[in-house]
């Protein structure tokens, strides 16, 4: 057959040559025509064997004993209608093809064949096909029991051909479930028989004080083991730690407390006087003691723990100011800021105790911005730390790492900023006579044997030895001091640069900022260290300042101050007239406050002591005595410890200029008439005044400004009736400002009322004190006529009040 068809489709040249040309043209398209019939088949049959293995994996295999009951109606027509178009005309097929097709729907191998192959239908049989055969005439049977989950596995091939794997998956035990189920119900019922009982308030608050009893005395456990023997027992500290999380919301709030605390007393007490630096790849290597793996095993822990602590205070202080509330719920958002305030002050606390160890410029990271925090409790508590770390560092190392950083964020801000940050620079201990002090104190110079002491004390051999040891402890302790100078220097003026950087950057683009006063009064304090370069420019910037008339009295008076520190100090060597300036101050005396805040008024008293006390050589004699007169004036206006200090100061103003007691004359010195009106102290003639205000002053309710006023009266005499004890002579105008303070709106000292005196005696003098009130009224208005009662019992008791 296949050789017939071969020699069909490749004629020969004689019959190519009988053959007409159309015929052959027919021929052609019917080849072709057939070609892709048999591709349509081809597709259509591997379509078909796809949709049968498909049916035969599903659980619901379609049996083929009566395919037409179960296929659909459509799927039979639809298939029916590809067939009529897919067909090939009968009149263009040969014959050995429709015998062909013939065969084909005549064998039982075309419907029964296996499904589960995708071979063509045209394709060789394989050997031992009768395996085949065998399996597809076992006949089918129906599904009567009820339908199984199978799971397929890979199939396995052998010699016999291809045998599938199937397992039946597990089937549960339903009367298992349901006894399951009953007993669920039965638990159930038992729990909803037998509900919790709610705690009463006061109930709930014994359980809380029990638990929060624990949780105390295993806190106390822990640290004691830790401060007994800290090498050991390192691990502790973990454990300690780990109770910042506590989950028990009833105590969460007051262990965490606790625990903060807790630790911070623990890291102050055992942390080494010593920065612990990280060990090399060599050192870890080597080999070493018992003791030294101990050590270092006991620092790494100490070291880890540390930054674990800061980390856990730091998120503490990030939660309050983002106002995070975490997912487990167990501390509320008003309970943020109680752990953000232990968490700072803990902060506070290991800034000022530990400046030498491990992590100290992350805290000073930490607490800086803290400074300028909108609550004033945190603000001033770190404010407060840093001036103590501030006053108590006398190397300079930690100081400058905080001034670093504060002038970073001032300038960060764009100086909107507290002034509190900028007041702290006070407490800098950057002054030269501070530094030889510190040095003096840490280098005693240490006194050496004379050669006759040795020659009578030692041998020959023992001077030698002594002789060598003393040169060697002199070359050490010059070796150290040189060294611990030059450090301290060296920081110091670092320092300073960075404060006066920051104070100029203020004056040249914030001026109405209300940091200026903070700035000047910084340069007026570290003024006698600024380069005398900058004196000149200075100068003219605090005059300038003064002019605008931007500034209120306080802010000028600082300006004030500022420059006469300058033209104190190296500001001597100047040719400089600040006459300008005492006129300024001399027209601010009279706009002092004179209530209960007593601005400015210590602020005066610092000037005139630097103005007129220290500069009396150039003070002439009718500015000093402007001074005492408008002094005195002002002493009648203000609080009785703002008077103590003005008469201070003008008691010391008339011992330095031994002149001024023409003003207790009542006679007039020379020409012209006093002018208090006028701001000029050189042009007012005070010559021709007196100090008629001491007399006031005199009858003051204050024991104290009588006793100044009395004093000045008689010329301020060292000696005799009239001179001051030793504990009003011997103190500043300051200091007494400040020791009768009325800060407390009490008198001090307690001032006692002429009028109760006077009362006290009448009362005892009266005859009839014991005797009722109302019944003498009634006595005499018995006695008197109607229309006068009236104006005696008035009278009547008006004098008896």
């Amino acid at each position: 057959m296949k050789a017939r068809r071969n020699k069909k489709q490749v004629p020969s040249f004689r019959k190519l040559l009988k053959t007409s040309k159309v015929k052959l043209e027919n021929k052609l398209k019917n080849k072709q025509f057939k070609q892709q019939s048999t591709l349509k088949k081809y597709r259509k049959e591997q379509r078909k064997l796809r949709q049968a293995v498909k049916d035969a994996v599903s659980k619901k295999p379609i049996p083929l004993e009566d395919p037409k009951e179960k296929r659909p109606v459509k799927r039979i027509e639809r298939e029916e209608e590809e067939e009529e178009e897919e067909a090939l005309p009968l009149d263009m097929m040969d014959e050995d093809d429709l015998q062909l097709m013939k065969d084909l729907g005549q064998r039982a191998s075309f419907l029964t064949r296996d499904l589960s192959s995708s071979e063509p239908v045209h394709a060789k049989k394989r050997k031992k096909e009768h395996v085949i055969d065998k399996y597809e005439k076992i006949p089918r049977t129906l599904q009567t029991e009820p339908e199984k989950e199978l799971i397929h596995l890979l199939p396995i091939k052998d010699k016999s051909g291809i045998i599938p794997q199937t397992r039946e998956k597990p089937a549960v035990d339903i009367n298992k479930d349901e006894e399951d189920q009953e007993e669920e119900m039965e638990d159930n019922e038992e729990t909803a028989e037998e509900p919790i009982r709610e705690l009463t308030v006061e109930e709930h608050l014994i359980e809380r004080r029990k638990k929060l009893q624990e949780k105390k005395i295993h806190i106390a456990t822990l640290a004691s083991a830790i401060l007994s023997d800290p090498e050991s027992n390192i691990k502790k500290l973990k454990e300690l730690r780990s109770m910042l999380m506590e989950q028990d919301p009833d105590v969460a709030v007051t262990v965490r407390k606790l625990v903060i605390v807790s630790l911070m007393e623990l890291f102050k007490d055992i942390t080494p006087s010593y920065k612990i630096r990280p060990l090399t790849e060599v050192e870890k290597s080597a080999k070493m003691r018992k003791e030294t793996h101990k050590l270092r095993e006991f620092e790494e822990g100490l070291v880890s723990q540390y930054k674990f602590y800061l980390e856990n205070l730091e998120q503490m202080v990030k939660d309050w100011k983002q106002r995070k509330l975490k997912k487990s719920n167990v501390v509320s958002l008003k309970a943020y800021r109680g752990l953000a305030e232990v968490a700072v002050k803990s902060l506070c606390e290991l800034l000022v105790a530990l400046p030498h160890f491990n992590f100290h410029n992350n805290i000073i990271v930490l607490i800086v911005p803290l400074m300028n925090d909108t609550s004033k409790s945190i603000s001033e508590m770190c404010c407060e730390a840093v001036k103590k770390l501030f006053k108590q560092d006398k190397l300079g190392q930690a100081s400058l790492g905080v001034i670093k950083v504060i002038s970073g964020f001032v300038k960060g801000r764009n100086y909107d900023v507290r002034p509190e940050m900028l007041k702290t620079f006070l407490c800098l201990r950057i002054k030269e006579v501070e530094v030889k002090k510190d040095t003096e104190d840490i280098n005693k110079p240490k006194k050496f044997m004379t050669f006759k002491e040795k020659r009578k004390t030692l041998s020959r051999m023992q001077r030698k030895w002594k002789k060598a040891e003393e040169k060697l402890e002199r070359e050490l302790r010059e070796a150290e001091a040189s060294e611990s100078t030059e450090k301290k220097l060296k920081l110091h003026t670092e320092t300073l640069n960075i404060v006066f950087v920051t104070y100029f950057r203020i004056l040249k683009k914030a001026r109405r900022s209300p940091l200026l006063p903070a700035v000047l009064e910084g340069l007026a304090k570290f003024a006698h260290l600024i380069n005398v370069e900058f004196f000149d420019d200075l100068l003219v910037v605090l005059h300038t300042l003064i002019e605008s008339g931007d500034l209120s009295y306080q802010e000028s008076l600082h300006c004030v101050q500022t420059a006469f520190h300058i033209l104190s100090g190296q500001g001597d060597v100047l040719n400089i007239d600040p006459m300008k300036f005492y006129t300024h101050l001399y027209k601010t005396l009279f706009k002092l406050h004179a209530g209960a805040t007593n601005e400015g008024v210590e602020i005066v008293l610092q000037c005139l002591d630097v103005m007129l006390t220290k500069r009396r050589k150039q003070v002439s004699q009718q500015r000093a005595l402007a001074f005492i007169k408008r002094l005195c004036t002002l002493a009648l206006q203000v609080l009785p410890n703002s008077s103590i200090g003005i008469l201070a100061t003008a008691r010391t103003l008339m011992h330095t200029f031994p002149k001024a007691d023409l003003l207790l004359d009542s006679d007039s010195q020379g020409s012209g008439v006093f002018l208090p009106e006028l701001d000029e102290p050189e042009y007012c003639n005070a010559q021709n005044t007196a100090l008629w205000e001491l007399h006031a002053l005199r009858r003051h309710y204050h024991p104290i400004v009588q006793r100044f006023a009395a004093h000045l009266i008689a010329g301020a005499p060292s000696e005799g009736s009239e001179a001051l004890k030793p504990e009003l002579s011997r103190r500043s105008a300051v200091e007494l400002f400040e020791a009768y303070s009325m800060a407390t709106m009490t008198f001090n000292p307690p001032v006692e009322s002429s009028y109760s005196k006077k009362k006290d005696k009448v009362l005892q003098g009266t005859p009839f004190l014991n005797e009722d009130l109302n019944q003498l009224i009634k006595k005499y208005c018995n006695e008197l006529p109607a229309p006068s009662s009236l104006d005696f019992t008035k009278y009547l008791k008006t004098s008896l009040q």
